[in-house]
């Protein structure tokens, strides 16, 4: 039974995340629909990361078992072709080992976030991009980010329905850059706690607009509470970017 590996870009605007729920429709349903339109049998795929409702993806992956075995061209562009018009696309598939898993294999997520920062309303980037009209400062912004990089107690970071088992988790980079009006935050781990880096960006322009300083984002982080959290930054602004695996498994792109 071939397995294969497919990297995902979407618009999580239309949808309500990416896992399959009864109360509107998400990207794994539509990717699954796609794939039962092309091979003719029900899979249920298993993607890297469960990105909340009006989150977008640039490199989104997912893996799924077939019957059949088609070229991995063939699987990129037919599913394509089924997904349409929905703004879902498959940037390319390949086939991997039987033990490769989407979410287990991962070894590094990168997100990105990114802010407008300008008083004129958004039109190009409406829903694309968190549009914040109050001048920012970037380089405070990225010199207070250094101070949550590292094995930390996330649970100020967390929200109140994360799944996860313990809110210690490692972050690898957080950088904040401005170009023009935007303001780009990456940030890269091996996993993240439900809504970290949205619950990160928030407070992190509460320095940018001289509210907070680097010493009250560490006392934040140092507290572990969820009260201590500035506010929740919105999903529009939020991409998992790209998803690193074992260079054994790298297979697709």
């Amino acid at each position: 039974m071939p397995r294969y590996r497919i990297i995902l870009e979407y618009d999580g605007g239309p949808f309500i995340g990416w896992q399959r729920q009864k109360n509107g429709p998400s990207v794994q349903a539509a990717v699954e629909a796609a794939i039962a339109a092309l091979a003719r049998e029900e899979v249920t795929i298993r993607g890297a990361g469960r990105t909340d409702t009006g989150v977008h993806a640039l490199g989104q992956v997912a893996h799924f078992d077939l019957e059949k075995t088609f070229p991995p061209d063939t699987v990129r562009d037919a599913l394509n072709a089924h997904l349409r018009p929905a703004p879902v696309a498959v940037l390319a598939a390949a086939r991997v080992a039987a033990d490769f898993d989407a979410r287990f294999s991962a070894v590094k997520r990168h997100y990105l976030y990114r802010i407008v920062n300008r008083r004129a309303p958004l039109a190009l980037e409406r829903g694309r991009a968190w549009q914040v009209p109050v001048p920012l400062d970037a380089e405070a912004m990225h010199e207070a980010a250094q101070l949550l990089l590292g094995r930390h107690d996330f649970t100020t970071f967390r929200a109140a329905e994360c799944q996860a088992k313990s809110p210690v988790k490692t972050l690898d980079r957080l950088q904040v850059r401005r170009a023009g009006e935007a303001i780009e935050i990456d940030a890269s781990a091996r996993s993240f706690l439900h809504s970290q880096v949205r619950s990160m960006v928030g407070s992190l322009k509460l320095v940018g607009e001289g509210k907070w300083r680097g010493r009250d984002l560490a006392a934040a982080l140092r507290a572990a509470e969820r009260k201590r959290c500035g506010p929740l930054a919105p999903p529009q602004g939020l991409y998992l970017a790209r998803v690193d695996y074992p260079d054994e498994a790298d297979g697709a792109g």
